[in-house]
């Protein structure tokens, strides 16, 4: 390998190649010229073309002289080629020892007790998940409840998914709609949703679901979320794309002008407080279905008391119970 980076070489083709071609029509630069001193802004790229081998003192010490590209260019790209070449072969390599080894899981009795269900625990998570993206050939459907990722897995995330969309390939994601109030997560929305991703949120609360090319399922354990279960059962994972497909049918776009949106969601916010209440859900659980924290929440039934005169909730349901509201769509009507 040369030891040169992405970065020297932008340095190069920015500002590199631009003063080379200027020593070229001046025939050199001296060596007392203040656009190469110590802390000038040419500096970096003087120093790289003199690393390179494209400029060489004179006989006399006083005058950088351009030389032939030609052996400057092979001393560089030879090595890459080289390297490339022999990073493919490895490649194949690895390829082929692990091809024998699918073949040695198939045959074994481990497969034969997997089956179509395999389960991951916690550090085996992404590295399959990742390995599973990069390998998908059509879409990708994700359902993330409760936007508590933090501003570096969604930044990390969005350059993974921008990635895969750039393959020409098709991406879904589904929120619960207190993702709309969440920064981190509207950077993300807004990155990838740029590149033709789309994002909807809902408001009921769903569990975390990916699903890759309608074949391969990602899901939560029941009992455990620090463990992910690999579905590839065929008619499990058309069950949950159906349940996907009727969530995401039924969900608001995630855009950039949310006035009127915001608006509305509030009010869906509001009728599922109220089911939440009327079906005596403790504050911690309604929390959750609702995607917010219990402070939230308990600001929400605050604001119910409010609008209904109710100094307990004992009254606010006896209150709304007179009104028939039930936390339906028509309600306000």
């Amino acid at each position: 390998m040369t030891g040169y980076r992405p970065e020297d070489r932008e340095l190069f083709e920015r500002e590199a190649t631009g003063l080379y071609e200027q020593l070229l029509t001046e025939g050199g630069v001296p060596v007392e010229d203040p656009r190469i001193a110590e802390g000038a802004p040419l500096r970096r790229a003087f120093d790289l073309l003199v690393e390179l081998g494209l400029l060489q003192l004179d006989d006399a010490r006083t005058t950088w002289r351009p030389l032939e590209p030609s052996n400057a260019q092979s001393r560089v790209v030879t090595p890459l080629g080289t390297e490339g070449a022999r990073l493919i072969e490895e490649s194949a390599r690895w390829a082929s020892a692990f091809a024998g080894l699918n073949q040695s899981w198939r045959r074994s009795p481990a497969a034969a007790e997997s089956g179509l269900f395999l389960y991951l625990h916690g550090d085996a998570i992404s590295p399959f998940l990742t390995t599973l993206i990069n390998e998908a050939q059509e879409e990708m459907l994700t359902a993330q409840p409760q936007a508590n990722r933090n501003a570096k897995a969604l930044s990390e995330a969005a350059v993974r998914d921008i990635a895969f969309i750039k393959r020409g390939l098709s991406m879904r994601t589904l929120y619960q709609h207190s993702a709309r109030r969440h920064p981190a997560t509207h950077r993300y929305v807004a990155e990838v949703t740029k590149h033709g991703a789309e994002v909807r949120t809902l408001d009921e609360f769903f569990n975390r679901m990916i699903v890759v090319d309608r074949q391969v399922a990602l899901i939560p354990a029941a009992d455990n979320q620090a463990t992910a279960v690999v579905v590839r059962e065929p008619a499990i994972v058309a069950y949950l794309v159906d349940i996907f497909e009727r969530a995401f049918a039924r969900a608001r776009p995630f855009s950039t002008s949310e006035s009127r949106v915001m608006k509305e969601i509030a009010s869906e916010q509001r009728s599922m407080t109220i089911r939440m209440l009327i079906e005596g859900h403790p504050d911690a659980g309604s929390a959750k279905r609702l995607g917010v924290s219990p402070r939230t929440y308990a600001g929400y039934v605050a604001d119910l008391k409010e609008e209904y005169n109710a100094e307990t909730r004992f009254q606010l349901g006896y209150t709304m119970g007179q009104l028939g509201i039930a936390g339906q769509d028509d309600d306000e009507a």
